[in-house]
């Protein structure tokens, strides 16, 4: 890759300003397609995001300047979307976010003892190529159900038709611009694509500003009013920072490799353990945790900039979003239409990123290769529509969650049901 500012380059305040500018605006998109599963009140949920903003500015500041030292973006895990909807699902009418979050405070405190204890490298060696490929797909196919619901609200039956007609159409429009687009347009598409989408609706229903002023200010608990304990919800969650710790150390080692950083093992173990602190940190505020995202080689690649430092200002600018709650109360007027179709895409991408490593490692070649990776996700597909009221109460953090389920038996078939020398 022939770059024009390298790994530790510092730039020039203009240049600073231009390059940062794509990182918070794709920062930003980040984050806001994982706002949707804030609960209670209009004002909570706006305390929520700014939490959410702060989180992730900070924690984007600490990676660059201390943690892996690259330019990688930091945003809400995917897989722990799936880990809280599934909660949320399991639950039902006796939602505990208490229970939730908890949960998420120690998976930060596992990612974090797994790097302090130099354990990493070790359980590294445990996912195989076809266990990542798994996982990947699982993300993908176990929020299906959750995107179908943003597209098709149960609370508003008569906007299904617009749903519709938005996915059949805004899909294949995204797909055609991601293989046409080059440069810098190519890694804007998915916050464009917001804006449109958003312009569009509000063209066809209107009340957008309606919508804003019920989210114009924040209220709420700064903190988990308290801890509680769940030991299922904790081992489902454990089985979600499998998926975590899998996506950062992929997201840290593929772009060093890329731009030859040297000291890479010292970097993916700070990196990851500036996740698990984070993780913790946010299971404490109540929030969804971060994670570095593997997106940041095609942003590189478009600009010619590798320089860490551009992040800095991108993470400064979230911090700031965080304390401004009528910009949090305009993001918080983004129709769920959109937001699910974007998530559509974007799962579209992961599912298409996996199957390019199935052809690219050779380790789905036979028949018993594929069958480690397809009754996963079988497994995925049946146990996240079983009725939950079959499923003892205690069990059904896990057996209730389709992604939990599919690692387990992936797992079990690579290692010890179909296990090769």
């Amino acid at each position: 890759m022939e770059l024009r500012y390298n790994l530790n380059d510092r730039l020039k305040a203009k240049e600073l300003l231009l390059y940062s500018m794509q990182w918070f605006v794709l920062a930003v998109a980040v984050v806001i397609t994982s706002l949707f599963i804030a609960v209670g009140s209009p004002a909570e949920r706006v305390l929520y995001a700014q939490k959410v903003f702060a989180l992730t500015g900070v924690a984007t500041i600490v990676q660059v300047l201390w943690g892996h030292r690259m330019p990688i973006v930091v945003g809400p895990a995917s897989v722990l979307l799936v880990g809280i909807i599934t909660a949320m699902a399991t639950q039902g009418d006796a939602l505990n976010t208490n229970k939730i979050y908890t949960s998420v405070l120690i998976g930060g405190v596992a990612i974090t003892l797994l790097t302090v204890s130099r354990v990493l490298e070790h359980v590294q060696r445990i996912f195989t190529p076809r266990i990542v490929m798994v996982i990947l797909m699982l993300i993908a196919f176990t929020l299906s159900t959750t995107i179908k619901n943003l597209i098709f609200p149960a609370s508003e039956p008569e906007r299904y038709a617009f749903g519709l007609w938005f996915t059949l159409l805004g899909l294949p429009l995204m797909a055609l611009a991601a293989v046409k687009l080059r440069g810098v347009a190519k890694s804007l598409l998915v916050p464009v694509s917001l804006g449109v989408g958003c312009v569009i609706y509000y063209m066809v229903y209107g009340g957008f500003w309606d919508v804003v002023s019920r989210y114009g200010h924040a209220e709420g608990a700064l903190l988990l009013p308290k801890l509680e304990f769940d030991g299922s919800m904790i081992v489902a969650f454990l089985f979600c920072y499998v998926a975590l710790l899998i996506n950062d150390i992929g997201s840290i080692q593929s772009l060093g490799g890329i731009l030859q950083a040297d000291q890479l093992q010292k970097r993916c173990r700070r990196g990851v353990g500036v996740t698990g602190v984070f993780n913790v940190v946010a299971g404490a505020f109540g929030v969804i945790g971060p994670v570095n995202y593997s997106m940041s080689p095609g942003v590189i690649a478009s600009s010619s900039c590798a320089s860490r430092y551009a992040l800095l200002p991108a993470g400064l600018g979230l911090v700031v979003c965080a304390l401004v709650p009528d910009f949090i109360a305009v993001l918080s007027a983004i129709p769920n239409t959109v937001i699910g179709v974007i998530l559509f895409y974007l799962m579209g991408t992961q599912l298409a990123a996996a199957f390019a490593m199935m052809t690219s490692s050779g380790k789905a070649i036979g028949f018993e290769d594929c069958l480690i990776i397809g009754l996963p996700i079988m497994a995925a597909l049946i146990f996240g529509i079983i009725p939950m009221h079959v499923i003892p109460s205690i069990l059904r953090p896990i057996l209730g969650n389709g992604f939990v389920m599919g690692v387990i038996l992936v797992i079990l078939l690579e290692h010890v049901i179909i296990r090769r020398k």
